[in-house]
């Protein structure tokens, strides 16, 4: 069993999402550990990318904020190396394909595929798992081998289209099946109005890894119901408005967040 599978033997796991690089890196820093603090059993870090095409305008910003700020995929695994020393929490990378593939391909000495650079990299700086939601199932193979070899979990997507490929993804899953609860780009929403417990037991009939649902929770109403038909609730947006509303001062306001959300789903 992986250390992300791992997390959820607890209980229900919070799992929130940040984009690192914003406000800055040190941020990014102090954020990772209060939330684990807070909390939180997965961290979920995300690299920065020029077209994040599954991304509503909130998590958007946050990666032209970072970008704009001068992060880099090498500073941010500089970066995660370093909270190693204290954090202990399961880290996950959520980012694009385009960003694994062409990792290391302006260095001279890029002997390595992009992608085995990249994932040789992060394993090293203590990444347990990646996630590429650009990624279909049929074209997994080109990342899951390697993610294998490093021992980083290739975290698979399922979305309320999935339908006769919900089972097919479920059983061949590692970490946690991360559950879509709505159709469209990330982004805080009203209500989810996606059968989205239907979704989890055709997940559960394939596989015993444990199944996360995200997108568009923001509540502790929503993540306790949420995580009453799940193992686990995934938050990004809400937490980036935060930081974006606080900037290098949003610390204590992201900790008592996620301690709302997961003392709602205790």
């Amino acid at each position: 069993m992986s250390r992300v599978t791992d997390a959820f033997l607890k209980g229900k796991a919070f799992i929130p999402f940040i984009t690192c690089g914003d406000p800055d890196l040190e941020t990014t820093k102090k954020l990772v550990s209060a939330m684990e603090k807070a909390g939180a059993d997965v961290i979920e870090l995300g690299i920065p990318f020029s077209d994040p095409t599954a991304e509503g305008p909130v998590i958007q910003e946050a990666n032209l904020r970072a970008l704009s700020g001068g992060v880099t995929t090498d500073k941010i695994l500089d970066m995660v190396k370093e909270l190693r020393a204290a954090v202990t929490v399961p880290l996950v990378f959520m980012t694009y394909a385009n960003v694994v593939y062409s990792y290391g391909n302006n260095s001279k000495t890029n002997i390595e595929g992009g992608t085995e650079k990249f994932l040789k990299k992060a394993a090293e700086a203590g990444i347990d798992g990646l996630i590429l939601p650009d990624v279909p199932y049929e074209e997994k193979a080109d990342f899951q081998p390697l993610c294998q070899k490093y021992g980083i979990d290739f975290i698979s997507l399922i979305a309320p289209t999935s339908h006769d490929r919900i089972r097919t993804i479920a059983r061949e899953a590692e970490g946690f099946v991360y559950c879509v609860s709505s159709l469209g780009v990330t982004g805080v929403r009203s209500q989810i109005t996606t059968d989205i417990g239907a979704m989890v037991e055709l997940v559960r009939e394939a596989t015993k890894v444990p199944a996360a649902i995200g997108f568009g929770i923001s509540t502790p109403e929503q993540a306790r119901e949420m995580s009453a038909k799940a193992d686990g609730v995934i938050v990004g947006s809400a937490i980036v408005k935060i930081i974006a509303a606080h900037g290098a001062d949003s610390v204590p306001y992201v900790a008592d967040y996620v301690k709302s959300m997961k003392d709602a789903m205790r």
